[in-house]
């Protein structure tokens, strides 16, 4: 398994990263890595001791599953994030010397489940501030618009907009009477000045977008594709607690 990217993160890739919030990386990471870690996903969303949610949409066998904080439980998930390529891409597109860590995310949707993705970002469920965070998602499987590609809207990260956060199971405790909802921007593809992108993905494809870009994405509407992805975080230069 390769300690290094299969292929440099380009200039082009940061300075993309940097004007759309999002780029998509092709081939990062090895065979060896995509099929470890999409057996340890698999396995790891039986622990009972897992910090993990499940949406099951009623009438449907299929379940959205995800958890968090998997590397403090499982060794796999440990030696992906210090052993894997994925901290020296962070620091790439951060034009960081250094990166922390932050936490990990693993996403899981069965094939037919309906659960969307709300439409989101990533910085308002978190006590931080300043510019230098990235969130890379990890594909562990195929990855198409019908098994709940996720969609992002370029430059949004530049709104200057903190939307309210809201999780898979929409969580009250996240719910922010505070912030304004975010839209479903399902409901308004078409509409000037919303320029969406998503990418159909391989195993070991990543696609990195910085924590205010907004995201989102529907169910899984494939009848034999699972769609399994890790997103794990990292904190650059200027991060502070807040």
């Amino acid at each position: 398994m390769y300690r290094k990217p299969l292929r440099p993160v380009t200039e082009d890739d940061i300075r993309t990263y940097e004007r759309d919030g999002v780029v998509c990386l092709r081939g990062m990471f090895d065979k060896e890595w995509t099929d470890r870690m999409r057996e340890a996903s698999i396995r790891f969303m039986s622990l009972p001791a897992a910090r993990k949610r499940i949406v099951q949409k009623p009438g449907e066998t299929a379940k959205f599953f995800s958890a968090v904080f998997m590397c403090g439980l499982d060794p796999d998930f440990m030696a992906f994030r210090n052993e894997s390529p994925v901290a020296e891409i962070g620091a790439t597109l951060m034009r960081s010397p250094k990166v922390r860590f932050w936490y990990d995310q693993l996403f899981i949707k069965e094939p037919g489940t309906s659960a969307p993705t709300h439409w989101h970002h990533d910085l308002p469920f978190w006590p931080f501030r300043g510019e230098h965070l990235v969130s890379l998602w990890v594909a562990f499987t195929p990855v198409t618009k019908a098994s709940s590609g996720i969609e992002y809207i370029k430059g949004s990260h530049k709104w200057g907009k903190f939307y309210r956060p809201v999780t898979p199971d929409e969580d009250p405790a996240f719910a922010d009477p505070d912030l304004e909802p975010c839209p479903n921007f399902t409901e308004r593809q078409g509409e000037p000045g919303l320029n969406f992108v998503s990418w159909d993905l391989e195993p070991g494809d990543v696609v990195c977008h910085h924590p205010l870009t907004v995201h989102g994405a529907g169910g899984n509407k494939s009848a034999t594709q699972g769609r399994i992805g890790l997103s794990i975080r990292f904190l650059g230069d200027d991060v502070q607690w807040d």
